[in-house]
């Protein structure tokens, strides 16, 4: 399936699942709320963010009650200043309260990666190296965590197991050496990108001799980054990882190297601090 194809289906899916998890057979507190009831609700965020998840909010409440509608005060990857109203909503009251924990859940986490990214691609915005995510996502939302990156003006590194090769220390144990795993991966797949993760400089002469596409510095040092950018010499794509903070990020670029990945974008971000509240209501 195409990514973009995908990215759909997860939205449509996730959607469903939240609601579900969420609002299960009804919102009993809701019913407190006559069903006639219409209301004008807005959504302000708390502090500076970059915004992600519009398809996804709009999914819910397109799944809850299509006479809810939405008024978007900018898009994904727009960045929010503290104290800004970005989303307005209207219809019946008892909808938009039953999504909004939901929609709310969404949009912090989204946004959080969105905001991490961005804090990290302006550190190294004039180096020319590009920030990488990683496969360590939150479980069920790593398509949506992998859009928010680029919203952040990250990259996507793999998808997931299938889209390209890594060959780590207990492949290449598995495989009987470096050069044995790239041979193999070639045969296997040769329009995918092969890449092969160094824990020494031997390592990655064997991985460079072995013609990888791409060579991951496993926790180098920045001496010994600098050192593996001139052995390379251009012959591979050089992308390091681990250790990887706002207060490092910036020596390891000015290393060299190509591409820097980090866990972090995804794994432990801090929700945005949202918050919704109804601003208007009226019997119809």
């Amino acid at each position: 399936m195409h990514y973009y194809e995908a990215l759909a289906e997860d939205i449509r899916t996730s959607a469903a699942k939240m609601l579900s998890e969420d609002v299960g057979p009804g919102d009993i507190t809701a019913q407190l709320i006559p069903e006639q009831q219409w209301a004008k609700a807005s959504v302000t965020t708390r502090e500076d963010a970059v915004l992600c998840g519009v398809a996804w909010v709009d999914e819910l409440f397109r799944r809850l009650d299509s006479r809810v509608s939405l008024t978007w005060h900018g898009a994904d990857g727009d960045r929010l200043s503290s104290g800004s109203v970005f989303l307005e909503l209207e219809g019946p009251a008892r909808s938009l309260l039953n999504g909004e924990r939901a929609a709310l859940n969404l949009l912090q986490t989204l946004s959080a990666t969105a905001t991490r990214t961005r804090q990290y691609v302006d550190l190294i915005a004039d180096t020319g190296v590009r920030l990488l995510d990683t496969r360590k996502t939150l479980p069920g939302l790593r398509l949506a965590q992998k859009y928010a990156v680029t919203c952040g003006g990250g990259h996507n590194h793999r998808i997931g197991l299938y889209d390209a090769f890594l060959i780590k220390e207990n492949h290449i144990a598995a495989c009987g050496g470096i050069a044995a795993a790239v041979k193999e991966a070639r045969n296997i797949a040769r329009d995918l990108s092969v890449e092969v993760e160094v824990e020494t400089f031997d390592e990655l002469d064997q991985a460079i001799e072995a013609g990888a596409d791409v060579i991951m510095l496993d926790n180098f040092s920045l001496d010994d980054m600098r050192e593996a950018v001139r052995r390379t010499a251009g012959r591979a794509t050089l992308e390091a990882s681990g250790n990887v903070s706002d207060a490092t990020l910036r020596d390891i670029a000015e290393t060299g190297v190509d591409c820097i990945s980090s866990g972090s974008l995804t794994k432990d971000v801090k929700a945005i601090d949202l918050s919704m509240r109804i601003t208007h209501t009226e019997l119809r």
